[in-house]
């Protein structure tokens, strides 16, 4: 259903950590523009864990009423418990999104039984296309390929996100669930890799920053053409590393401030990113050609 450059959108702030909806419109037609194919609301990189419920379904309202059906919108909607994650997906759904993107319960160290039956318990409870997400360097969970075979059986389980940056195991998703379950990299540094290795695009922090290359990059790659998707690769390597200096949404957050896109605000426990990482993160930003204000 969806495939190339997905942007996992930041969540624009004030200084002082209020919602900023006039920087998320900017975001959203700064996408639209460069060629992102979908956008993902309120994700992990949109700071979903220090949203109300309430803020949460209103910036998946607001981004829905601005993209006007131009590009797909997937919210965000995961939660480590069951029952919010119901109240967060049947939220979108009623906003109007094409897809909801869940997260593997985060803290509580489910098994793999119990990662099963919660997703499968989400996926009955609202009718909408949902998509996986396993990062188990975040979460202290990891998502094994046999309950994502299992969930791919449940037919509004579209895909999975995997961002453990190990191509091996796409791949082994890949010849495990077959063609049941769609994969999407999370994991920047490795993603033109996942996507030559079968896999349908990439779910990305980089994307923020520079829309068009990864765009482009992507779809390249999708194209089978590897000379043209490797020289585009190469020249934002360097941000694939560095927005990842600090926590991410931290770096990503100051380079579209230094962008002139959004304010430095971000909300704690995550603060803005530290003097001694951002000669690194501007020199990174400089060779992809970003142009900063």
């Amino acid at each position: 259903m969806f495939h190339g450059s997905m942007v996992a959108l930041v969540t624009p702030m004030s200084d002082s950590g209020q919602l900023d909806y006039e920087a998320l419109e900017r975001l959203i037609e700064f996408h639209i523009e460069n060629g992102t194919q979908a956008i993902v609301a309120v994700g992990t990189t949109g700071e979903s864990a220090t949203l109300d419920q309430e803020e949460h379904c209103a910036v998946i309202n607001f981004v829905v009423d601005r993209v006007k059906q131009r590009i797909p919108v997937i919210a965000g909607t995961g939660a480590n418990s069951t029952t919010e994650a119901v109240d967060l997906t049947r939220c979108a759904m009623q906003a109007g999104v094409d897809a909801c993107l869940l997260v593997t319960p985060y803290y509580n160290k489910p098994t793999q039984e119990g990662l099963y039956l919660h997703h499968k318990f989400i996926a009955k409870e609202v009718a909408i296309p949902q998509i996986l997400y396993n990062v188990p360097g975040r979460t202290a969970c990891d998502m094994l390929p046999q309950t994502v075979c299992r969930l791919a059986e449940i037919p509004n389980i579209i895909g999975i996100k995997e961002a453990t940056g190990d191509i091996a195991r796409a791949i082994s998703i890949r010849d495990q669930c077959g063609d049941q379950v769609e994969l999407y990299s999370g994991d920047d540094e490795t993603a033109l890799d996942f996507i030559l290795a079968g896999g349908q695009g990439t779910i990305s922090v980089t994307a923020n920053v520079v829309p068009s290359k990864m765009s482009e990059m992507c779809q390249a790659a999708l194209d089978g053409d590897e000379v043209k998707a490797r020289a585009i690769n190469e020249s934002i390597d360097g941000l694939h590393q560095t927005l990842f200096l600090e926590a991410n949404p931290i770096p990503v957050k100051w380079a579209l401030h230094k962008m002139g896109y959004v304010s430095e605000g971000i909300r704690l426990p995550m603060t803005v990113l530290a003097e001694k990482f951002r000669p690194k993160l501007a020199e990174a930003m400089k060779l992809a050609g970003v142009r900063v204000k």
